[in-house]
């Protein structure tokens, strides 16, 4: 991590309350009692449960984001349908225009015999020119008419089977966050079961595992010998990271005043300049992978295998995070959760854009 960047993380994580030191050990729990789960056990139920949340928070990010671009299609539709039905009415006013025209100045004579017939047979040919003009222009407008009436009809459908998806995505949204609330409501429920003790014990032993993880990734070598200077826009987006330590994790939440662990990174990169997906999942799948010996500060790590949860990497072996319903965005170890890989939402711009 550069000097620059480590000094704003530690203001900031001093600031938020944020401990980037390890905790003391808590007392070694009792072996548990026959019938009983172990501290162990616990720890990978309560796991289970809070991953089976962060993918039911990003289905719903997913179809959420979905909605949110089929109504802005609706409107687009509607607004264009607009447009073509004023369209067609001008084109019907003119089209009416000329069938009246055209009743008034009926005549059984021919233009060939009205052209024996006239006085002045150059004026007959003048007014036949004149004629013919408006024969043309009365064509074209049955034309414009027509094409008016097919625009029209094309874009009414488009707009009621956009609108229909709409309804559908709508009706998604709603069991996707049906599916969230209840997948919270079992994590409340294991932690509301536990002692004090247990969740001590749960809490203590996960921050041993993370530590174990972590340095098994430093001294695996998997981090390279050095860290590259980040750009000016990845510079940007920790920045803005960072100065949300401390606020709460709610999911579905995109700032200012909370996050779910996506929503922290897309609202980063956002910050900076350079847009990226709304869900991790979309992450991972658009944004361009690098190896992990290759991470340098803004660069943002996915974890588990279905790419449910995601942080921004700030140097030094740590990222920025907001981890889980219950806890704040912080600083934590890079292995705090198993990791599927990393992404760089500013590649190519490795030498220009510092």
């Amino acid at each position: 991590m550069s000097g620059r960047l480590l000094r704003l993380v530690c203001t900031a994580a001093v600031a938020a309350g944020t401990v980037l030191a390890p905790l003391p050990a808590a007392a070694v729990p009792e072996p548990p009692a026959p019938g009983e789960r172990s501290v162990s056990e616990l720890l990978t139920d309560l796991q289970r449960l809070y991953q089976e949340a962060e993918e039911a928070t990003e289905t719903y990010n997913a179809t959420a984001e979905k909605l949110k671009e089929q109504r802005a299609e609706v409107r687009r539709l509607d607004g264009q349908l607009a447009r073509a039905r004023l369209s067609l009415h001008d084109s019907r006013g003119a089209a009416g225009r000329l069938a009246r025209q055209q009743y008034q100045n009926s005549t059984d004579i021919s233009p060939y015999v009205r052209l024996l017939l006239a006085r002045d047979p150059q004026h007959a040919l003048d007014q036949g020119h004149v004629i013919g003009q408006l024969a043309r222009e009365r064509a074209e407008t049955v034309g414009r008419l027509t094409g008016s009436e097919k625009k029209a009809d094309g874009l009414a459908r488009k707009a009621r089977a956009a609108l229909d998806r709409q309804l559908t995505l709508s009706v998604r949204q709603k069991k996707d966050r049906d599916a969230v609330r209840k997948k919270l409501d079992d994590v409340e429920e294991l932690l509301a079961s536990l002692t004090e003790e247990q969740l001590g014990a749960v809490t203590e032993l996960e921050r041993t595992d993370v530590e174990a993880a972590q340095e098994e990734l430093v001294t695996s070598g998997a981090l390279g010998q050095g860290e590259g200077e980040p750009t000016r826009a990845a510079d940007r987006a920790v920045r803005y990271a960072v100065q949300q330590l401390g606020k709460p994790y709610e999911w579905g939440a995109e700032g200012p005043e909370a996050y779910d662990c996506s929503g922290l990174t897309s609202e980063a990169w956002g910050h900076a300049g350079r847009p990226i997906p709304r869900t991790s999942q979309e992450q991972w799948a658009q944004l361009p992978r690098i190896p992990l010996s290759e991470l340098r500060p803004g660069d943002l790590v996915v974890y588990f295998p279905k790419a449910t949860h995601v942080a921004m990497y700030l140097g030094g072996g740590q990222v920025v995070q907001a981890p889980r319903t219950g806890e704040k965005v912080k600083v934590s170890p890079l292995a705090s959760h198993p990791i599927l890989g990393a992404v760089r939402p500013d590649k190519g711009q490795d030498r220009d854009a510092r």
